[in-house]
């Protein structure tokens, strides 16, 4: 058995490694957070309703913005692994705000960093620092960005998640501590936020209302993306834990590319409803959006990770979606 620390464990991505840990490893888990719009304790209070788990996790509130106090240092204790997750990560919010990101993404990683090299060294196993397909920046048509390929931001957010890699890939040059980076695309799943774009999907589709979808300045075709499972993604973060190797960065990759409107099209196919949508230009009149963003998902294909197709989880993730409805914002 060892000990886990998940920043921002009560998040959309968070409480899926969280569970993933709980359910399929002997590891205490430790969950720290500062619950704000993006923590949701709903999320920890559904997956520990199996009673097996509840002597396994602790849950800590802290804002990483601050140095973590002899309290906080306490209650952690010695960790075997650390999976940074906690960040802003709201473009528009970053655009209009931009410090506050700074701060997040960029000195809170290094506070968790700086935890890690002054309490942990001795006998960390491995640090996660979670990243995203933003830092690439807008990928053309046939182009997918490999793990080491140059930065270009769009935003303040894709910016400060890159600068908290650049803390990260230090720290490991300068300390010598066990450091990955995972690059991850748009993440679905259960528990998500009804904000986002798959779940307003299906609250839309439900409702008859109509979806705008982000496309071209001429609205001739819509965006595209990797989407993936986060059930997808807390099972390769759990891959990475025994089969990384200390400075490299991973592209955790759906498996296969679809435009927004295709993804819509398919959702309403499930439902058995009508799609009511418009193509609407996005990327001119919200500046930082992007059309396209691409990752090569090859080198954890050739190292025996794969997610589920995409059809699977999807289809998996809306019938959930109409038994928890509260999810979606909807009466149940």
């Amino acid at each position: 058995m060892g000990k886990v620390l998940v920043t921002g464990g009560a998040g959309f991505i968070g409480h899926h490694v969280v569970e993933k840990l709980l359910s399929t490893t002997n590891h205490e888990v430790i969950c720290l957070d500062r619950l704000d719009t993006s923590g949701n304790l709903n999320r920890l209070y559904e997956i520990m309703q199996n009673i097996k788990y509840s002597n396994r996790l602790k849950v800590l509130w802290h804002d990483l913005k601050a140095p973590l106090n002899d309290y906080i240092i306490h209650q952690v204790g010695k960790v075997d692994y650390i999976l940074h997750l906690a960040a802003g990560s709201h473009v528009d919010r970053s655009i209009e705000f931009p410090m506050e990101f700074v701060y997040d993404n960029v000195v809170g990683t290094g506070n968790i960093l700086d935890f890690a090299r002054i309490y942990q060294k001795e006998n960390l196993k491995m640090f996660l620092y979670f990243s995203t397909d933003e830092v690439f920046g807008p990928a053309p048509e046939g182009v997918f960005y490999e793990e080491n390929d140059r930065y270009n931001s769009s935003n303040p957010y894709s910016a400060s998640k890159a600068g908290g890699e650049e803390l990260a890939v230090a720290y490991e040059n300068t300390y010598k501590l066990p450091i990955i980076i995972t690059h991850t695309m748009n993440v679905f799943g259960k528990r998500q936020h009804h904000e986002k774009y798959i779940p307003l999907c299906i609250q839309k589709i439900l409702s008859g209302g109509k979806i705008f979808i982000h496309a071209d300045k001429t609205c001739s075709y819509s965006g595209s993306r990797h989407y993936i499972d986060a059930q997808d993604v807390a099972d390769a973060v759990l891959f990475l834990m025994n089969n990384f190797k200390s400075g490299q960065k991973y592209n955790i990759v759906g498996a296969q590319e679809i435009d927004n409107l295709s993804l819509a099209k398919l959702i309403a196919k499930i439902l058995d409803k009508e799609l009511n949508y418009e193509l609407v230009d996005f990327h001119s009149s919200r500046p930082g959006h992007d059309l396209r963003y691409a990752l090569s998902g090859e080198k954890m294909k050739d190292m025996g990770w794969m997610p589920t197709e995409l059809e699977e989880s999807l289809r998996s993730v809306v019938m959930w979606s109409l038994s928890n409805k509260r999810w979606l914002g909807l009466d149940e």
